[in-house]
């Protein structure tokens, strides 16, 4: 008998315990059986559970990929409650505003150097529309033919297609046609519209959010999902956003990674609201893998959540850290992250996944592997510089 196994049958409470069990017997969860989990489950029999599914599927292979940031600018026209970013379109004077030439400069700054991913979000100008962005992956491909291009949320989608009146298909399809790979998770935030009323009510809604993530993976594209969580969602609202997007993900098999995203409360207009603890990110992570079981893999976001507490979801469900990143990325710096200059050279994150006794793999946006570093001497990474 495994120790998992031993867990789940010291399971004093029936529910718990065959939730356990058929999650043992790799079968579906569902909606009330993931609320029980959270509502009853201890960090120690999540934990255990999350990590047997987390190894089953990938052993110890921890991935990351080298990847750097362009936020095209802050200056956004809508508000949401929770967001320490953006600045209004009537006050764009205290935000940024990049041009195409200073993107594709940026780009250029990489020349050379091992990246394989730029991750293009920023706010919603009315004056960066469908054209604008057009222009800039086109130009990003003539420069760096096999850059991944990972590109603008749902949210940003959403207003560019409206405002040029074209169908999501249309819009979707010339921005492949320009250049663009795959998509990010961002703007998801919590699906129910009570909540999402309250947060984020001038966004995307839910079914838009869905549609546009749909219409992205029929065109063979791949994308990412998000969950904005520890702040006025119950735990029934965190499930019933996991499973709008498990049965998507049912249907067409896009979804690379699920990222739980842990809210912050730095200069917001939720800044009364308490940050959750750590205990309850943990949770957060392992009910996220066993809820979420058609989803390959289950990312943290190292700079947002710290470097430890990252290291620490490693044994709740996570293989996957996101990338080395660059300091050009104020999103997460200006929301409260733990880490105030969000960059990792390769040798520091790959000291970072062995410490926490796992084995870390170099993969490019679609989890291709690159490069083991499993049997690499930090010490070679950190004195040779095209590593880092």
């Amino acid at each position: 008998m495994t120790h998992v196994q031993q867990i789940v049958n010291a399971a004093k409470d029936k529910e718990l315990r065959s939730i356990g069990e058929k999650i043992l017997a790799r079968q579906r969860i569902g909606f009330d059986e993931g609320v029980t989990l959270f509502e009853k489950g201890s960090l120690a029999y999540l934990g255990a559970l999350a990590n047997w599914v987390r190894e089953t599927m990938h052993g110890n292979k921890t991935y990351f990929n080298r990847n750097f940031h362009i936020e095209p600018t802050n200056v956004c026209v809508f508000s949401c409650a929770f967001c320490a970013y953006s600045r209004l379109y009537a006050k764009r004077d205290e935000g940024w505003e990049l041009s195409i030439d200073q993107m594709v400069d940026m780009v250029k700054k990489y020349d050379g150097k091992p990246v394989t991913e730029v991750h293009i979000v920023g706010g919603v100008h009315p004056k960066m529309n469908l054209d604008f962005f057009s222009e800039l992956l086109q130009k990003i491909k003539a420069h760096r033919p096999g850059l991944h291009i990972k590109a603008f949320t749902a949210v940003e989608f959403d207003y560019m297609f409206r405002k040029a009146k074209l169908s999501v298909q249309e819009g979707m399809n010339k921005l492949k046609a320009a250049g663009l790979d795959s998509i990010p998770g961002g703007g998801a935030e919590i699906f129910h519209p009570e909540i999402r009323q309250q947060i984020c009510a001038d966004k995307v809604d839910a079914d838009g959010w869905l549609l546009i993530h749909k219409t992205a993976h029929q065109l063979g594209m791949h994308s990412n999902a998000t969950l904005l969580y520890g702040h006025i969602e119950k735990y029934w609202h965190r499930i019933d956003h996991m499973e709008r997007l498990r049965t998507l993900q049912d249907e067409t098999h896009g979804f690379n990674t699920f990222i739980p995203l842990k809210f912050r409360n730095k200069d917001n207009d939720m800044s009364h609201v308490s940050e959750s603890s750590v205990i309850e990110d943990m949770k957060m992570y392992a009910v996220s893998r066993l809820y979420m079981d058609n989803f390959p893999h289950l990312k943290a976001y190292w700079p947002m959540l710290g470097r430890q507490s990252a290291q620490l979801t490693l044994s709740f469900g996570v293989n996957d850290l996101d990338g080395t990143i660059d300091d050009t990325t104020k999103i997460y710096s200006m929301a409260g992250s733990e880490e105030q200059t969000p960059t990792l050279t390769t040798a520091q994150l790959v000291s970072l996944i062995k410490q926490a006794k796992r084995e870390p793999v170099e993969r490019d946006t679609l989890y291709n592997e690159i490069k083991n570093y499993l049997h690499t001497d930090i010490t070679e990474l950190e004195i040779n510089p095209v590593y880092n």
